[in-house]
């Protein structure tokens, strides 16, 4: 059953940094919803793909564009510019960049759950 709840990213559950930017993330019901904030001369294949460990983002989003410039690259060659004001749904399989000073902030309602969490090392015991 869903219940009331009321969160803010002025507090959020988890704040995960990272070069160029940080990821906010609120835990709301059974979702976890990131607010992103890249500086400028930020770029996922140069900034997140060490954590990813993929050739480009496998991450699908929903993204609210709250400000600044965001420039994407699918991996299919279709490119687009997304800023205040926009809404984009990018399936896995695309990179992505700031384009000009300004910070990019946009809200993800999808994807945000693992975005730029870095991989559980697993121990090996002794004998």
């Amino acid at each position: 059953m869903q219940t009331t709840e009321h969160q803010s990213f002025g507090k959020p559950t988890e704040v995960r940094e990272f070069p160029h930017g940080r990821a906010e993330i609120l835990s709301v019901g059974d979702s976890d919803i990131g607010r992103l904030i890249l500086q400028p001369g930020w770029r996922w294949s140069v900034d997140i793909k060490p954590f990813a460990g993929t050739d480009s983002c496998l991450a699908p989003h929903f993204q609210y564009h709250v400000s600044g410039l965001l420039h994407i690259r699918m991996d299919d060659g279709t490119e687009f510019d997304a800023g205040p004001g926009d809404v984009t749904s990018l399936p896995q399989g695309h990179d992505a960049w700031v384009v000009g000073d300004e910070p990019v902030v946009v809200v993800d309602w999808y994807g945000a759950t693992d975005y730029a969490r870095e991989p559980e090392v697993e121990h090996m015991g002794t004998a």
